[in-house]
């Protein structure tokens, strides 16, 4: 009995993730379990839920069991919550990763068959592509040495304590997981991955780079005084206003050739505590979209001078003094975790041509019009945490269409053929990648 993602797909689609994962990671945790590994949960807090309720169906996997040269190994539900199973062995490493957790609210499941669509909340972010990843990772089949990783994590909406927990070992406060405990680090596996594909809503096109995203607070600080006598204070707000200029001009780092120019938007201004007070104090909310190499640190530090220029008088020309008082500062929002940075893979990669390859051969087999364009992707992902390795974003679905906004909406869905494309391109695309003669092995 084959394992089918779009019946996985209605079901993940049924359960509400927007607050708990354990009954999605359930259904994936007896899916592996019915192609033939024994599921194993490596910590008390995930036992009675993913260990010893996940049903089971001994014909299936009776029928399902993986030949010797691809092996068997027990999924785990690591302290950090993520659900991690390899097939295989040696070099080549391949990866696949996505998450189970969904943006609140819940929007309840939908078969709609005139369409040819599952609708609900999770269908195209990002359960269809782990439907269409965890189909792949169940049966491709490749000649040979090579290591077939799935690694799915709890919390990518959130704080991404999982893809951190994954590539550094650490468990940070606030996700799912359990701080202070341990997790194999993914870079230090034997052998180390050599490539990772993402499963995120890419309409079948493989998105070779992303935008990161950073947030962050410009204080200002003036002196109070009464609104009747403005000369004996220095009005924060005044010199904000004036600030927003630099903001407007900011440009520290060179265009992507992918991603093209990065942004910086104010999305939220605050100041003073009276109506007949002179200000003395300031804050403005950023949002920077940043494209490689900056960092978290590179932007901050970049902007804090520009700003602190713009105080002094010396800022670049047409952006004029902000006050002759007033000091600025910039700060990051604090998080325990990284923000996701801006990611970038060579197009040259094997991974990629790869998997585009399969995606465009499995779309004009099956008459879906034009797919595996290589191309950005249009949200910050956690792929930025792999990325130091060939990192690719693909599956079904998309970020919005020609109507408006589909992931994180409330009319989210994904066409049924589009999951059953995917799992057959990843397949595909796997199979060229492993083994002795596979493209990652060269």
């Amino acid at each position: 009995m084959s394992f089918d993602p779009v019946d996985f797909l209605e079901n993940a689609v049924q359960d509400d993730s927007t607050e708990e994962v354990s009954g999605t990671r359930d259904l994936l945790l007896a899916a592996l379990r019915e192609a033939g590994h024994d599921p194993h949960v490596d910590v008390d807090e995930w036992n009675s839920s993913a260990g010893q309720n996940a049903p089971r169906s001994g014909e299936v996997a009776k029928n399902r069991r993986f030949s010797a040269t691809r092996g068997k190994a027990k999924p785990s539900c690591d302290a950090a919550g993520n659900v991690r199973v390899s097939r295989g062995s040696g070099s080549p490493h391949l990866v696949f990763n996505t998450h189970i957790d969904t943006v609140a609210p819940h929007i309840p499941f939908e078969r709609d068959d005139d369409a040819g669509r599952i609708r609900g909340r999770g269908s195209c972010d990002a359960k269809g592509p782990l439907a269409a990843l965890l189909s792949a990772f169940i049966d491709a089949d490749w000649d040979g040495d090579g290591t077939l990783t799935l690694a799915v994590t709890p919390d990518e909406e959130v704080l991404s304590t999982g893809a951190h927990a994954l590539m550094t070992g650490d468990i940070a406060p606030g996700g799912p997981g359990e701080p202070g405990a341990n997790v194999d680090p993914l870079p230090e596996a034997d052998p180390a991955p050599d490539a990772y594909i993402v499963g995120e809503p890419t309409g079948l096109d493989v998105c070779t780079a992303a935008r990161g995203r950073f947030e962050g607070t410009i204080e200002i600080e003036g002196v109070a005084a009464h609104a009747a006598s403005p000369e004996s204070g220095v009005n924060a707000v005044s010199a904000a206003g004036r600030l927003l200029g630099a903001l407007e001009t900011f440009d520290n780092v060179d265009a992507h050739p992918q991603l093209g120019e990065a942004t910086l938007v104010p999305t939220g201004i605050t100041g003073g505590e009276s109506t007949n007070q002179v200000p003395a104090g300031c804050e403005i909310t950023i949002d920077r979209r940043s494209v490689p190499p900056e960092t978290a640190e590179g932007v901050r530090s970049a902007l804090a001078t520009r700003l602190e220029a713009t105080l002094a008088g010396d800022a670049p020309e047409g952006i004029p003094r902000a006050g002759d008082d007033a000091s600025v500062s910039v700060s990051l929002t604090e998080r325990e975790t990284p923000f996701l940075e801006a990611f970038a893979t060579d197009t040259d990669e094997p991974v990629v041509s790869a998997l585009a390859d399969a995606a465009k051969q499995v779309g004009e087999a099956r008459e879906l019009g034009e797919h595996g364009a290589v191309r950005p992707f249009g949200a910050a992902t956690e792929a930025s945490y792999f990325a130091p390795a060939p990192t690719v974003v693909f599956g079904p679905g998309h970020l919005a269409d020609e109507e408006g906004a589909v992931a994180h909406a409330e009319r989210e869905y994904v066409d049924v053929a589009s999951v059953r494309a995917a799992a057959t391109a990843v397949r595909a695309a796997t199979e060229r990648l492993l083994g002795a003669e596979g493209a990652l092995a060269r």
